[in-house]
Order: structure tokens, then C-alpha cells, then sequence
């Protein structure tokens, strides 16, 4: 749902870049679940959010300083899933695209998604193959085809020699 970008002034404010097509959705809720670089997620209540530009800025209870909202930079930020609204028939959340396997247009298995990152322009999907290959698929309309959750594939327009 977002990632944190900085701190925001010198009382431990964060400033939080919302990675959702809807930006108010982060800022609607007052629990948070923070993933640093580490790994595990921690339940935070904030106590603080309001729109800054393209960005959120937010308080969180114990981060009190510059130094230690600072700490938290590069964390990701998440809502439990049933505060989410449930997708429309031509939508799908991101973290549900890892685990589905990734075939190409010519049915060549190319792997599952283990992962998707934000690359600034677009999402990537991280896609390891069964003898442990890498791919980075950019998530965009000329590559992606289709996404079938019934049976947990994605068709791609992709050769498997890329």
C-alpha cells in the first residue's frame, strides 16, 4: 500500500509514498503493518495521517525524532487484507499475482511469480523458473495478456529465451 520515504520534520513524522490507485485509502485507516528490509511484519497504530502533496504523512507512537522516523526508511506499508474493498471482475491486488504461474503465449511454462516490485515506471514481476532462472516481466498492458485467478496463470507476451 505504500513505502516510507523519509522523515518529515523533527518530531518523527513519516512521509509515506502510496503505492494504491487510491492514495486516501492508506491515510483512512489507523492500523498499519510495517515490513523493513529484515523481513516480518509489526502491527503500528497511528496516531496521525494527512495529505502532503502526492505523499502521506503520518505519526506513529514511539517514533518521536527525526533519527528514528528515519530508521524506518525504505519500510513498507500494508492494511490487513480485510480492510481492502474486494476487487472488481478486471481487477486484481498485487499480492495476488505471487504464487500464480507465468506461461507465454505459446504455452511455454516461464515460472511463478515470486515476488513484484515497484520499479518506479511500473510493477515487476519477479518470475523464477523451475531450474531456478530469474525473469523480470514489466507488469504493463504490452506484455500481460491475461490473468486467469480461476486458474492461477498469467499469459504473457514473452519469449522463453528472454
Amino acid at each position: 500500500m505504500g513505502r516510507v520515504l523519509a522523515s518529515f520534520g523533527v518530531r518523527g513524522s513519516l512521509k509515506i509514498a502510496p503505492l494504491s490507485e487510491d492514495p486516501a485509502t492508506l491515510a483512512r485507516h489507523r492500523t498499519w503493518f510495517m515490513r523493513g528490509p529484515a523481513g516480518g511484519w509489526v502491527e503500528r497504530r497511528v496516531s496521525d495521517v494527512r495529505a502532503h502533496g502526492d505523499t502521506i504523512v503520518a505519526s506513529i507512537p514511539g517514533i518521536d525524532s527525526r533519527e528514528a522516523a528515519q530508521a524506518l526508511r525504505g519500510y513498507e506499508v500494508a492494511l490487513p487484507r480485510e480492510a481492502l474493498a474486494a476487487p472488481a471482475d478486471d481487477e486484481i491486488y498485487v499480492a495476488d499475482l505471487v504464487g500464480l504461474a507465468v506461461v507465454n503465449r505459446e504455452g511455454a511454462a516461464l515460472g511463478q511469480v515470486t515476488e513484484v516490485r515497484d520499479s518506479g515506471a511500473h510493477p515487476l514481476l519477479y518470475v523464477t523458473a523451475q531450474d531456478g532462472r530469474l525473469r523480470l516481466i514489466p507488469y504493463v498492458d504490452a506484455v500481460i495478456r491475461a490473468v486467469d485467478r480461476d486458474a492461477a496463470t498469467i499469459e504473457v507476451d514473452w519469449g522463453a529465451d528472454y
